[in-house]
């Protein structure tokens, strides 16, 4: 994460806020870069995929 992804998420708070809203967006953040880095390096999976997945958890 950047200082400049940290200074853009601060800026969208309010004066007063409780820091654990900020940490919830900069965790929220980070994760989805990670998601958007995962992509690139095609660590992806299909939609079909992931139904796949979802139903063994059923079993």
């Amino acid at each position: 994460m950047t200082k400049e992804a940290v200074v853009k998420a601060m800026n969208t708070l309010p004066e007063n806020f409780d820091i654990d809203v900020l940490m919830d967006k900069l965790i929220f953040i980070e994760k989805v870069e990670e998601g958007f880095a995962a992509a690139d390096r095609g660590e992806i999976k299909t939609h079909e995929e992931v139904k796949e997945i979802v139903k063994s958890w059923r079993k």
